[in-house]
C-alpha cells in the first residue's frame, strides 16, 4: 500500500506542478490528493483507532500553522490599509535605489528578521513589501529571494523555523549552539544566492523614480497601528515561553489592533481620518486558496508519514550504526529530500533514527532541512506562501529563477559547516 501511495503522491506531485498547463489550481489538486491518499489508507488499513488518532496528530499541527498564517495575513493587511508599505516604499524611492540595490537590501533584512520572528511570518511581510517595488520577472527574482533568505535565516536561530524548534526542543543542541554554528553556514547561503539572483534582474521594473509630489504623512493613530501590528509578531515566542502554542500570540495581536482601531474609530477626535475599517472587507482580501493548498499538503504527507513511507527514506539515509561521513551524507540529502517532502514530518523521523549525541551534527541537520526545502518552491511553507501571495509565481518559474541560486548557497552553507567542524569541531 505504501507504494501505491506514493506512486498517487508523485501523479498528484506532478498535477500541482503543471497546474498551468492543466487549468486546475493547484490547492484542488492538493487537498484532493490528501483526501484521496487518506481514503486509501481508511479503506485497506483494519486499525481504526490508529487512523483516528494520526488524523487528529495531523490536523493540530495544521490548525496551528493556519491559524498562525491567516493572523499573520490579518496583521499584514491591516498594514496595508493604513499605509505602511506605502511610506516605505516612498522612504526606499526617495533614496533613489534601484532594483538591484533594493534586493540586496531586502534580502538581508529578510534574513535577519526571519531569526528574530520565523520565516513565515517573514516571507509574508517581505513579499508585501517587494510587491510595492517590483514588477514583471524582476518581482520574481525577488520573490525567489525573499523565500532563500528567510529559510536561510530561520536556520540559525532557535525559533526561526518549525525544524529549528522541534531540535531545540528535543534537546540536541542548545540556543547558543545553533546560533554559534549555525551563522556562519546561513550566512553564505544567502551571499551565494544573492549574487545569483542580482545578475538575474532586468533593467528596474517598477517606477525608476518616485513622483516628486509623492507623500505619504500618517497621523499619530495611524502610528499607533501599525506600531502595535509589528509589536504583535513578538508576541508568538513570548506565548511559547509561557507554554502556549505561537499562534496564540498572533491571535492576541489581532485582537489588540483590532480594538485599537475600534477606539480609534468611536473617538469624535478621529471620526473624520480613515481610521474606520470594515474588518469583512479586509478578511475578504486574504488569500484563502494558498491556505488550501497548505493544507492539502500537510495532509498528504501526513498519510506518506502514517504509511512509513518517511521513516524509510530516513533509514535508508542514515542506516545503522553510521560513521560520521554517513551521517553528514544522510543530512544533505535528507535537506535535498525537503524540497519534496515537508520537512516537518522528515526531521520527526530523523529525530527517532539518527543515532548521534553530537550537536554539530544535529545543527548540519537543522540546516539542512530547513534551507533545501528552498530548492523547489513547495519545499518549504515560506515557497508556498510567496506562491500564493505572487500569483505568477509558478513552480516552473520558480524553478528557473531560484533552483540553482539556492541550490549553490545550500552547497555553499554545508561546505562552511563543514570547515568548521574540522576546524573547531
Amino acid at each position: 500500500m505504501a507504494l501505491i501511495a506514493s506512486i498517487i503522491f508523485v501523479v498528484g506531485y506532478v498535477l500541482i506542478t503543471l497546474e498551468h498547463y492543466w487549468k486546475v489550481n493547484k490547492s484542488i489538486t492538493a487537498t484532493a490528493l490528501a483526501a484521496v491518499l487518506w481514503a486509501l489508507i481508511a479503506f485497506t488499513s483494519p486499525d481504526s483507532h490508529a487512523i483516528e488518532e494520526a488524523l487528529h496528530i495531523i490536523s493540530a499541527e495544521t490548525f496551528s500553522l493556519v491559524v498562525f498564517l491567516l493572523a499573520a495575513m490579518t496583521l499584514v493587511e491591516i498594514l496595508v490599509h493604513y499605509r505602511f508599505f506605502d511610506l516605505l516604499r516612498a522612504k526606499l524611492f526617495s533614496l533613489g535605489l534601484k532594483d538591484g540595490a533594493q534586493l540586496i537590501l531586502i534580502g538581508t533584512l529578510t534574513f535577519f528578521l526571519s531569526a528574530i520572528l520565523d520565516n513565515l511570518t517573514t516571507t509574508i511581510v517581505m513579499v508585501q513589501i517587494a510587491r510595492r517595488f517590483f514588477k514583471g520577472h524582476n518581482l520574481l527574482v525577488m520573490a525567489g529571494m525573499i523565500v532563500v533568505a528567510a529559510n536561510a535565516g530561520g536556520a540559525f536561530s532557535p525559533v526561526g523555523d518549525v525544524t529549528t524548534i522541534m531540535l531545540w526542543l528535543a534537546g540536541k543542541f542548545s540556543a547558543l549552539d545553533i546560533i554559534l554554528w549555525a551563522f556562519l553556514p546561513s550566512l553564505a547561503i544567502l551571499l551565494v544566492s544573492m549574487l545569483l539572483f542580482v545578475r538575474q534582474l532586468k533593467k528596474d521594473s517598477g517606477d525608476e523614480t518616485p513622483a516628486p509630489s509623492e507623500q505619504v504623512i500618517l497621523s499619530r493613530s495611524d502610528k499607533v497601528v501599525i506600531s502595535m501590528s509589528f509589536a504583535s509578531f513578538v508576541l508568538p515566542p513570548l506565548a511559547h515561553l509561557i507554554g502556549l502554542p505561537p499562534f496564540m500570540g498572533l491571535l492576541l495581536g489581532v485582537g489588540l489592533v483590532g480594538l485599537t482601531i475600534g477606539w480609534f474609530s468611536n473617538n469624535a477626535k478621529h471620526r473624520d481620518s480613515h481610521m474606520s475599517m470594515e474588518i469583512e472587507k479586509l478578511l475578504g482580501k486574504l488569500d484563502i486558496t494558498s491556505l488550501l493548498f497548505f493544507i492539502g499538503i500537510l495532509f498528504a504527507v501526513g498519510a506518506l508519514g502514517f504509511l512509513g513511507v518517511l521513516d524509510f527514506i530516513s533509514a535508508s539515509l542514515f542506516g545503522e550504526d553510521p560513521a560520521m561521513s554517513r551521517l553528514v551524507a544522510g543530512s544533505v540529502l535528507l535537506g535535498a529530500f525537503s524540497a519534496i517532502l515537508d520537512n516537518i514530518p522528515l526531521t520527526a523521523a530523523a529525530i527517532d533514527i539518527l543515532q548521534t549525541t553530537d550537536p554539530h551534527l544535529w545543527i548540519l541537520l537543522a540546516i539542512c532541512v530547513g534551507t533545501g526545502g528552498s530548492m523547489l518552491v513547495i519545499g518549504s511553507a515560506a515557497g508556498v506562501v510567496a506562491m500564493g501571495m505572487v500569483k505568477e509565481l509558478s513552480f516552473t518559474k520558480y524553478l528557473k529563477i531560484a533552483a540553482i541560486p539556492a541550490a549553490l548557497g545550500y552547497i555553499a552553507g554545508i561546505g562552511v559547516w563543514y570547515i568548521q567542524y574540522l576546524l573547531l569541531g
